[in-house]
Order: C-alpha cells, then sequence, then structure tokens
C-alpha cells in the first residue's frame, strides 16, 4: 500500500481510548443503537483497571488483612503474622484485574463493539487514524486519559518511580519516601506501612490530602502518626539523587532524607500529546482539552471525556462523562452533574470520604455566617467500635437550608459516601432526613447523628 493510500471503515461512534471514560461511552451508545469502535493502543479498562484503582485497592485489602492478623489476639483470635509473601500477594492481584479483564472483553464484544488495537492519531473528518486505515465516525469522543507527572529535573528511573513502577517491584522495600500527600501518596504509604515499611510522606503544601476539608486532614494526620507514616508537611521538595542501593532526598529547608526508593506522586497530566488533537483543530489549554459543559470540543461532533477535560481525575468521573456523552450524540439531553457531586474517596488506612463543599470553600462562596456544620466523631459509633476504627464525619449545611457538604474519615466510610451524594445532590435539609433511622449498629448511624444534631434534636451525642 502507498503511504497516502489509506482503507476506511466508519461507524456511528468512534472512540479514541478504551479506559474508563472509553469503554463507558461506547457501551452507553452501543445500548442506545449506534455502532461503536474502539481504539486502545493497550489493554481495554486502561489505567485504573490494569494500573490504577482496581490493582492498589487489592494490595490496600492485602494490608488490611495483614494488620488485622498483627491485631488479631486483641480480640481473643489467635493468629501469627509471619511477614508477607510478594510473589502471592502480586499473583492475587494480577488474578483479580485479569478477571475484571476477561469480563469487560467479553461485555463489549456481546455489545457488537470493535476494539481496534493500536495508536490512534486524530484526524479531520472526524475520524481516527490507526496505521493505514481510517477509521471515521459520525461523532468521536477522545478518552486516552492520564499519566503519572514527576517534577522538572526529576527523572523516573533506577529508585526513582511512579506508582506504575511501585507496583511492579518484586520486593517488600525497609523504606520509602512518598513525594506527594495526595491520594496516590497516602493510599501506597497505607499499603507499604501495613507491609511494615518504613513510610515517609513529603507534601509540600500544608496538610495531607489538601483539598479535603481541614478537619478530614487532621484526622488522617493523627491516624498516620499512631500508625507510625511519618511525614513532613509545608516544605517542599528540592532535589533527588540515587545510588545503586537508595535514594536521597533534599528539601528547601536543606533537610534530607534517605530510602531504599522514592515513590513520586505529585498528580497526573493528561495524555494528549503526539495524537494530532491540535492539527485537527481541537484546542488545549496545558496540555488538557478545552471543552463546554456538554463535554463538546472546539471541532464539531468530536467531545472529549475523562482525565483529559479539567476536574476531577477520577474512574467515576470518566464514567459518568462516557455515559452522558453518549447520550448526547443519541440525540437525549442527560443532565449535567457539577463536579462538586462527584464523590471523593482515598482508600487509606483509614478512608477519607466527601462530597460537596469544605467549610472552607462554602464559607468563601456563600459567607462564612450562612453556614453551619457538625462534627460526630466516630468514637460515639458501635460499629466502628466494633471494627476498631477512629474517626469523624462532618456535615455542612446552610443555616436553614439544605447540607452542601459531607466528610467522612475512617475505615470503609468509602462504602457511605453515596448516602451524602444523594443528600447533597437533592438538596436535602437535615430536618428532611432525621425522620429516616439508620440501622442498628451501622456505621451509617454516624451520618444519621450527624444529620439528627443539625436538625436539632441530637440523639447520641450532646
Amino acid at each position: 500500500m502507498t503511504p497516502d493510500a489509506s482503507s476506511q471503515t466508519s461507524a456511528d461512534v468512534v472512540i479514541l481510548g478504551g479506559g474508563s471514560g472509553g469503554y463507558a461511552a461506547a457501551l452507553r451508545a452501543a445500548e442506545l443503537g449506534r455502532s461503536v469502535i474502539v481504539v486502545e493502543k493497550d489493554k481495554v479498562g486502561g489505567t485504573c483497571l490494569h494500573r490504577g484503582c482496581i490493582p492498589t485497592k487489592a494490595l490496600l485489602h492485602a494490608g488490611e488483612v495483614a494488620d488485622a492478623v498483627r491485631d488479631a489476639g486483641e480480640i481473643g483470635v489467635e493468629a501469627e503474622f509471619r511477614g508477607i509473601d510478594p510473589a502471592r500477594v502480586r499473583s492475587y492481584r494480577e488474578g483479580i484485574v485479569e478477571k475484571k479483564y476477561r469480563g469487560l472483553q467479553s461485555l463489549l464484544k456481546a455489545r457488537g463493539i470493535r476494539v481496534v488495537e493500536g495508536e490512534g492519531r486524530l484526524e479531520a473528518g472526524p475520524a481516527v487514524r490507526v496505521g493505514d486505515t481510517v477509521y471515521r465516525g459520525t461523532d468521536v469522543v477522545l478518552a486516552t486519559g492520564s499519566y503519572s507527572r514527576t517534577l522538572p529535573g526529576l527523572e523516573i528511573g533506577g529508585r526513582i518511580l511512579t506508582s506504575d513502577q511501585a507496583l511492579q517491584l518484586e520486593e517488600i522495600p525497609d523504606r520509602v519516601i512518598i513525594l506527594g500527600g495526595g491520594v496516590i501518596g497516602v493510599e501506597f504509604a497505607s499499603v507499604w506501612r501495613s507491609f511494615g515499611v518504613d513510610v515517609t510522606i513529603v507534601e509540600g503544601l500544608d496538610h495531607l490530602v489538601p483539598a479535603e476539608d481541614v478537619a478530614m486532614s487532621k484526622t488522617l494526620e493523627r491516624a498516620f502518626r499512631r500508625r507510625g507514616i511519618g511525614f513532613t508537611l509545608g516544605v517542599r521538595f528540592a532535589e533527588a539523587a540515587q545510588t545503586a542501593d537508595g535514594v536521597t532526598v533534599s528539601l528547601e529547608d536543606g533537610s534530607q532524607l534517605q530510602a531504599d526508593y522514592l515513590l513520586v506522586a505529585v498528580g497526573r497530566g493528561p495524555a494528549t500529546a503526539g495524537l494530532g488533537l491540535e492539527e485537527a483543530g481541537v484546542s488545549l489549554d496545558r496540555g488538557f482539552v478545552v471543552a463546554d459543559e456538554r463535554l463538546q470540543t472546539s471541532v464539531p461532533h468530536v467531545y472529549a471525556v475523562g482525565d483529559i477535560v479539567p476536574g476531577l481525575q477520577l474512574a467515576h468521573r470518566s464514567f459518568q462523562q462516557g455515559i452522558f456523552v453518549a447520550e448526547t450524540i443519541a440525540g437525549e439531553n442527560p443532565v449535567i452533574i457539577p463536579e462538586q457531586l462527584i464523590p471523593r474517596v482515598a482508600y487509606s488506612h483509614p478512608e477519607v470520604a466527601s462530597v460537596g463543599l469544605t467549610e472552607a470553600r462554602a464559607a468563601e462562596v456563600h459567607g462564612a455566617d450562612a453556614v453551619q456544620a457538625y462534627e460526630y466523631n466516630l468514637a460515639g459509633n458501635a460499629k466502628s467500635e466494633i471494627i476498631g476504627t477512629g474517626g469523624l464525619v462532618k456535615v455542612v449545611r446552610l443555616k436553614d437550608g439544605p447540607v452542601i457538604g459531607v466528610h467522612l474519615v475512617g475505615d470503609r466510610v468509602g462504602e457511605l459516601i453515596t448516602e451524602g451524594q444523594l443528600v447533597v445532590g437533592w438538596e436535602a435539609h437535615p430536618e428532611d432526613i432525621a425522620p429516616f433511622i439508620h440501622a442498628h449498629p451501622t456505621q451509617s448511624e454516624a451520618l444519621g447523628e450527624a444529620f439528627l444534631a443539625l436538625a436539632g434534636k441530637p440523639l447520641h451525642a450532646l
């Protein structure tokens, strides 16, 4: 075939990227009767399934089991912790990923979705080119995801890792430094500490998980101190030097830290370079795709979803946006979900979960005099005491108005945040929720207690 000769294939929807946003768009579009082609250079499921959400949560569960065995004697169970077998943990983790991967492949096939393996490039039309084949769509969805960022002058390699390389480690290190105290940083800190590693987090801002309500951050910090997880706050990273045996990290205050490995967890960047986006007319801003509130790019019939769109970089946000775009393409009018109604969870030990506005942000938006907040300590919750977790529930409302933020810290509280999402999303008042009694004994009662208190009739709190 000559260089300028191409074969062409057409479909109603062509999706560039088969990660969370891409495959969600594909499944929903097919469900709505559209023919769909997904172009994916690696494996469908993307970072979340293969290198992010799922494998890291498997590691966190392994860590939870390790901690439970260590503490078993405290509740009268005779058990002995003998250590971590990295090979078997890896086999467990990879088995879960492989099962979910096969399930997703089967689901795509059952919906009649064609998956094309190869590196795609956007072209005018709109279309996606893979080698000598052009896949032309009535509509094209960009869903190429993100990559692990680093800092200027800090090269990844050797003993300086991103989360991708950290997942592939075949050993349990003695000491690790984690650069970044956001979600990725605190999750890996939890895993490694549960595996017996000496962990230190370096966070340049004043708190861990700095995007969360400060009460949640402080509660997490206290819990990490009790677990023996070290951290430095408010001092920025300066440089790192590595040898064959370890890494030395220097901070701007002149202090130094040493460890076997340095994990760089400073966020993720949009994977948009080298894909022909700008050449095809798609506007970018610092690498992110510029899209309107309905996720339409600057090019007609080209949409963008997921981590390449500015905002929260969360798999479930990508799912929602993929579904939203598929329904838009099908001529429906799906409801726009504001970012503040998307739940956020750090699956550390303890977990941090939230939805809506923090108290500080609510005061900025509505004025401090218009905001009321209530905190309920999990020490008063029987189920939390039974499973051995401390923590905090915080609910933010407008005075005489609806709940606008729900924030939680504690083991397993990620399972509670959906109730918070419904309350905030439906603009419910605490007085509306108070009559609905939570099952006893459950951790959800802690949320109920906070709602009761804000409604002026606390039961188990003074």
